[in-house]
C-alpha cells in the first residue's frame, strides 16, 4: 500500500508500505478520505511526531475490509468514521468514561500510524458506523466537528448570551455553526482575512457582526457590540497571550471563558490580567479533544445525528480537495500560506 511516511521533522515521504498486520480486536480500514488538522503542520516540519518513522493524519474515515480475530464480524464492509485517541480505559478517567482525559492514551496520527494511507489498523472501539446519507468527506470532518461541539458543551450557554468567536480556524467556523443551530442569538465573530468574513457569511452571520481585525480595534468594536459590558462567553481559538489577555478583557463580570486554541509559544499571565479574572469573577476553562462514548449523547454521535438529518452542512468549509498522492501539496500550502484555506481534505 501507499503512505505518506514521516521519519523525521521536515522529512515526509510517499512511500510502499506493507498492509498493516492486525491485532485481535482490530479493523483494517481503507481509507476514503482524510483532513489535514493545523496540527498535523508543525507535527511534520517543527516538532516531529513521538515516534519514527509514522503515518500522520487522525481526521479520517473509510471502509472496513478485515477485522482481526476478537473483532465483531458487524465490522466488516461498514461506512465508518474514527475517533482517533485509543484511551487505556484502566486509568480513574477511563472508568468514569471521560476516555478525552486518559493519562496514558495512544493516538491515531500522532503516537501510531494515523489515516495518510491507503489502509490502516483501528482498534474496533473507536469506529463509529456511518449512514449512507453522510459522505466519506463529511466523515473525515467528525473529529474537527466533535472538538468545537466539546468546546461548546464545556460552557452554559443561554440563548441570549452574547458570544464571541476570536479566530475563525476551522474551529472557529465550526463553533460559529454550532452555536446557532443551538439557538444562541448574538454571536461576533473575530477574523482577519477577506475569505474568513466571506465564508461567515455564507454561514448566516450578520455582516454587521463581523470584525476584521485587521482594519478595526477589536476592543472598541467588541464593547459596543455589548453595550460596554463585555461578552457573556468567549471563546478563545488563537492561543497567544495576547488574544487570551483580550478574552479576558472582553468578557462581562461573572462571563465565562474557553481555551480552545493549542498555544502558539510559551504563554504567560500578566498580574493585570489575573487580577481582572479574580476581579471580575471570570471563569476560565480550557477544553481538548471530544467525549465518545458509545452512546448518543456523547460530541461524536451529536455531531454525526446533526449530519444525518441534514441540519448543517461542512462543505463550505471544504476549501481544498486533492487526491491522496498530491498530498503533500496540501501540507504545503498550509505550511507556508501562501493562498486561503479552511480544511484540506485528501481522497483516496
Amino acid at each position: 500500500m501507499k503512505a505518506w511516511v514521516l521519519h523525521g521533522v521536515n522529512d515526509i515521504r510517499l512511500e510502499e508500505k506493507e498492509e498493516p498486520q492486525l491485532r485481535a480486536d482490530e479493523a483494517l480500514v481503507c481509507v476514503k478520505a482524510a483532513g489535514i488538522c493545523g496540527s498535523d503542520i508543525p507535527r511534520i516540519y517543527k516538532t516531529g511526531a513521538h515516534v519514527h518513522p509514522l503515518i500522520p493524519g487522525h481526521e479520517f474515515s473509510g471502509q472496513v475490509v478485515k477485522v482481526g480475530k476478537r473483532a465483531d464480524i458487524k465490522w466488516l464492509h461498514k461506512r465508518v468514521g474514527i475517533f482517533p485517541l485509543i484511551p487505556c480505559r484502566k486509568c480513574a478517567a477511563c472508568q468514569r468514561q471521560q476516555y478525552e482525559l486518559c493519562r496514558d492514551y495512544g493516538y491515531l496520527g500522532s503516537r501510531r500510524n494515523g489515516g495518510f494511507a491507503e489502509y490502516t489498523a483501528v482498534p474496533q472501539w473507536n469506529l463509529i458506523e456511518l449512514p449512507d446519507s453522510v459522505s466519506y468527506e463529511e466523515a473525515a470532518m467528525l473529529e474537527p466537528m466533535a472538538v468545537a461541539v466539546h468546546a461548546m458543551r464545556r460552557l452554559r450557554l443561554h440563548q441570549n448570551d452574547t458570544a464571541v468567536i476570536l479566530g475563525l480556524g476551522t474551529i472557529g467556523m465550526l463553533l460559529l455553526m454550532f452555536l446557532k443551530d443551538a439557538g444562541v442569538e448574538n454571536i461576533l465573530a473575530v477574523g482577519n482575512k477577506t475569505f474568513q468574513r466571506d465564508t461567515v457569511l455564507k454561514l448566516g452571520l450578520d455582516k454587521k457582526r463581523y470584525c476584521d481585525s485587521k482594519v478595526q480595534n477589536v476592543s472598541e468594536w467588541i464593547m459596543q457590540h455589548t453595550g460596554q459590558t463585555g461578552a457573556d462567553v468567549f471563546f478563545e481559538c488563537v492561543g497567544r497571550n495576547e488574544t487570551f489577555s483580550q478574552a479576558v478583557d472582553l468578557t462581562a463580570p461573572q462571563g465565562q471563558i474557553c481555551l480552545v486554541g493549542n498555544p502558539c509559544s510559551d504563554m504567560a499571565l500578566e498580574k493585570s490580567v489575573y487580577w481582572k479574572i479574580l476581579r471580575n469573577q471570570l471563569t476560565v476553562t480550557g477544553t481538548w479533544n471530544s467525549s465518545f462514548m458509545h452512546h448518543n449523547n456523547d460530541d461524536w454521535h451529536y455531531v454525526l445525528e446533526k449530519l444525518t438529518k441534514k441540519r448543517l452542512s461542512v462543505k463550505e468549509l471544504i476549501s481544498h480537495e486533492l487526491m491522496f498522492c498530491d498530498a503533500e501539496k496540501g501540507f504545503l500550502t498550509m505550511r507556508d500560506k501562501e493562498e486561503d484555506y479552511i480544511k484540506v481534505m485528501i481522497r483516496n
